[in-house]
């Protein structure tokens, strides 16, 4: 007996390390888990040989992880190399949440991209006629699928159009509006110029209208062509009259989609009623070997939490995944009129997601928005990614309505060191980083360039009434070539609206900013953007002035370099009583246009000022304050300087740039 309790006081120790061992060893097991192109949803994940093949099938399995209480510590869901084919959006809820020490990770392994792809590979290939293929699509024909992008070894495809290049105008509207100003008018036909379009086209049913007017693109399906009368009829009504912009000129258009304007390399035409594809392949493209892909599935992760009832998704990260081929359609009757191509989808969307992230990531060929935030959604970070080739645009953040339920509020999100590249590709309207009703978002170390429509825009409320778009930071963004094709007309690299206190647009470098009839402008302060801080920014190359402001109060202006607009540097619409902007610590730096342009040529009316609940009202004029800017031409001497329609003498007796300066800034 006594020999007995002397070993069992030597190995009970190392039977007790044997077993702690074993455990930790467990745990370490159940850090990870494997997902493979070639695994089983029926295998355990854990470890490569024994892979799972879906992300769906991997959150199920880290959901029975979490139900047997197997998650004690940070968990990783890695992601061999290879494409991972989704039909239907993965659904994150809170049941799916890591924690603070122990977050759930869903990332790629590195050895090359773990592709998400909501695409179908389009097989079944037959020569047709004229240098053309086709195959059959049924679930087209059958009414369940549609789309409006084609990949061919990867890169995007356009649809048969007319014209080839360049765009129609319309004739005359066949509405009843007279008034220029009148622009929110449905319409849903137009006259065109005789032979610009075909009566005689077999199927014009398949095609669509894509309308340029004013900020944006309307798509239509179209019904009929009278062509005794030159009349394009559509299934439903615009938004908009089928004018660009408020002095009389008309939209342009295309029309896509019609078999017989099938007559260019690398162009395609589905058709409904048939489920007909048609593509004519660009040269060296040979059909029985192309890898050829249309988008079927429209979202591919959603986070659904349940904000009004307190229940969030939480500590869940997305890193180094790439995102593909996702589908969106707009519905019928949906012309897309909202500004922004506000109602097109996108591929990953939040709700009531708090403290996740999605960093590293990239999001290619997408037939959507890259990113959408709705209601309840606080102190996600979205870094490090690159979203590339868009239909639409990179993010869209919702939210509360201001006064509404502090539940639903979206803020505090981070969206920083991405690059939004040649987005807006089908919506050309659509936004590179939208912020609607949302607050105290940091946005900054973004590259955003190639998009046909605004880089950054931030407020959703138009005029001086409460807006949920506060305390919102630009900061250090890169944005250029913005409106290069010149389709649409009132954008901005930076755009704001409504009242916005504490927005701060600091540091950031905007150029090459164009547009069609008017509006190509740098930093673009539109309907009540209120006590806004724009400071140490870099604006130059905009084909409109590098500063515009539409009507707005209290915007701080201080320490910018806006130079060379070419039709002008600095305009103002609307004068109103109060104080517009404090224009100090400026430079402005011009070789052609106008420096400064406004309806009002720029000058003061008087009216009272309330200062004090405790005194009368103090009668002033004063509706711009500009000093201590520096000015300079070097086309023209400062004798010479035009600042709407007045001397630089005359200026500074109506109380304007006393201390500025008129010299060289010595630019290198």
């Amino acid at each position: 007996m006594p020999k007995y309790n002397a070993m069992n006081r030597i190995f009970r120790p190392i039977f007790c390390a044997l077993a702690l061992l074993g455990a930790l060893s467990a745990a370490t097991a159940q850090s990870r888990l494997y997902v493979s192109p070639t695994g089983s949803d029926g295998n355990d994940g854990l470890k490569p040989e024994t892979a799972l093949q879906s992300l769906e099938g991997a959150r199920t399995a880290v959901r029975d992880l979490k139900a047997r209480n197997q998650l004690t510590g940070p968990l990783e869901v890695i992601f061999a190399a290879g494409t991972y084919p989704m039909t239907r959006a993965v659904v994150f809820t809170p049941e799916d949440s890591g924690t603070a020490e122990a977050p759930v990770t869903y990332r790629g392994d590195g050895q090359g991209p773990a592709v998400l792809s909501g695409g179908v590979a389009v097989t079944g290939w037959k020569k047709h006629k004229n240098g053309i293929w086709v195959t059959t699509l049924p679930p087209v024909q059958a009414g369940e699928w549609w789309f409006r992008q084609l990949y061919v070894n990867g890169r995007l495809r356009g649809r048969a159009r007319t014209p080839n290049r360049g765009v129609l105008e319309v004739k005359a509207t066949t509405d009843t509006t007279t008034s220029l100003r009148s622009y929110q008018v449905p319409s849903d036909s137009f006259e065109y110029a005789p032979g610009d379009l075909d009566p005689a086209w077999k199927h014009p049913e398949n095609g669509e209208a894509i309308i340029y007017h004013y900020w944006t693109d309307t798509h239509l399906p179209v019904k009929a062509i009278n062509g005794k009368r030159n009349v394009v009829s559509f299934g439903y009504s615009s938004g908009k009259v089928f004018r660009d912009g408020f002095e009389g000129d008309l939209a342009r258009y295309v029309i896509e989609n019609v078999y017989e304007t099938l007559d260019q390399p690398g162009e395609w035409v589905l058709e409904r009623a048939t489920g007909k594809l048609f593509y004519m392949p660009m040269p060296g493209e040979e059909m029985e070997t192309v890898e050829v892909i249309a988008p079927r599935t429209e979202k591919l992760i959603s986070v659904e939490g349940d904000p009004l009832g307190g229940k969030f998704v939480e500590h869940l990260g997305f890193r180094d995944l790439t995102l593909a081929y996702s589908n969106f359609d707009l519905p019928w009757g949906d012309s897309n009129n909202d500004q922004g191509s506000a109602t097109v989808g996108a591929c990953v969307d939040l709700r009531g997601a708090r403290d996740c992230s999605f960093e590293g990531c990239s999001l290619r060929n997408l037939g959507t928005f890259g990113f959408e935030l709705f209601e309840g959604c606080t102190v996600n970070r979205f870094r490090y990614k690159t979203l590339e080739g868009l239909a639409a645009g990179g993010f869209r953040l919702r939210g509360a309505v201001a006064g509404g339920n502090p539940a639903l509020r979206t803020g505090d999100n981070d969206i920083s060191d991405n690059t939004i590249a040649h987005y807006g590709l089908t919506y050309p309207s659509a936004v590179g980083i939208l912020v609607m009703h949302s607050d105290r978002n940091t946005i900054t170390h973004n590259l955003i360039h190639h998009g046909d429509y605004t880089g950054i825009s931030v407020g959703w409320s138009w005029g001086y009434l409460r807006s949920a778009a506060r305390g919102n930071l630009i900061e250090k963004n890169l944005i250029h070539d913005i409106g290069y094709n010149n389709l649409l007309s009132d954008m901005g690299g930076i755009y704001t609206l409504g009242l916005s206190p504490g927005t701060t647009v600091r540091g950031n470098l905007v150029h090459a900013v164009n547009a069609n009839r008017y509006g190509g402008w740098g930093i673009y302060a539109d309907e009540g953007s209120t006590s806004i801080l724009i400071e140490d920014n870099i604006v130059y190359h905009t084909k409109f002035g590098t500063f515009n402001i539409h009507y707005a109060k209290d915007l701080v202006v201080r320490n910018n370099i806006f130079a060379l607009g070419r039709l002008q540097q600095f305009s103002r619409s609307k004068r109103e009583p109060h104080t517009t902007a404090y224009f100090e610590g400026n430079i402005l730096y011009w070789t052609q246009g106008r420096l400064m342009v406004d309806e009002y040529e720029w000058k003061d009316e008087p009216y009272p000022m309330h200062t004090s609940p405790y005194a009368p009202p103090r009668d002033t004029s004063t509706t711009f304050v500009s000093d201590w800017n520096l000015f300079y031409n070097p086309n023209q001497p400062k004798a010479a300087a035009d600042i709407s329609g007045r001397s630089w003498e005359q200026w500074n007796g109506e109380g304007k740039d006393i201390h500025s300066i008129y010299a060289d800034p010595m630019f290198v």
